[in-house]
């Protein structure tokens, strides 16, 4: 399996020389608000609403003040919007009061603050930290690495992200789960994969059986 998921690395490594987080933020907590928009919906809709967000909120403390009604219609088309508009205030609100206005850099802190699990704060980790080890299990991660074999097929993020721990040199870790969500948008997309174009094909439980 340690081979397998070096080769599975390096090859991801040279069709994505460059992984970024495919969210678009200036400042560590529009990284938070961004990634909590994300849930249940498409990161180029999210990149769509927060100009326009970040624009009418332009500092922490003016998120934090905001009215949670107004904020409604800033994100409305992202889906569950009040629950993730109140989330965003609220969440701005305990960075100021309680981590002296920055995101926080370890996985307690920042499970402590509303909208945000252990998906949020891996990637947050990764992002912002360089943290090593900081495995993001999102569907395309936890589809992928499912049908790779890298894991035992769970649906389950925390379980996915466990095992995952487990197999991947912790220095990779982040940077491989930005490429897998590359690679789930080109190649492995949850329907109709394109085994035939996939460079990982010979390496792969589901096509191959290795």
């Amino acid at each position: 399996m340690k081979e397998k998921v070096l080769s599975i690395i390096e090859i991801l490594k040279q069709r994505y020389p460059d992984p970024i987080c495919a969210l678009h933020y200036k400042k560590d907590y529009e990284l938070m608000i961004s990634v909590r928009l994300a849930a249940q919906c498409t990161d180029a809709r999210v990149n769509q609403i927060t100009p326009a967000l970040f624009a009418a909120y332009p500092s922490l403390e003016a998120m934090a003040e905001a009215n949670i009604a107004d904020v409604e219609q800033y994100v409305r088309s992202c889906g569950f919007y009040k629950h993730k508009a109140r989330d965003i205030v609220l969440a701005c609100q305990m960075l100021l009061q309680e981590y002296g206005g920055k995101v926080p850099a370890t996985m307690e802190q920042l499970l402590r603050i509303p909208g945000v699990g252990r998906k949020t704060a891996n990637l947050l980790l990764g992002d912002l930290y360089a943290v090593p080890g900081s495995v993001v299990c999102d569907t395309h991660c936890i589809r992928i690495c499912g049908r790779l074999g890298m894991t035992d097929g769970t649906k389950d993020p925390e379980k996915c992200e466990k095992q995952l721990r487990n197999i991947l040199p912790a220095e990779e870790s982040s940077d491989f789960c930005h490429r897998i969500v590359l690679f789930g948008r080109e190649i492995c997309t949850a329907r109709s994969p394109k085994c035939a174009d996939c460079p990982l094909a010979a390496l792969c439980k589901t096509f191959s059986g290795f």
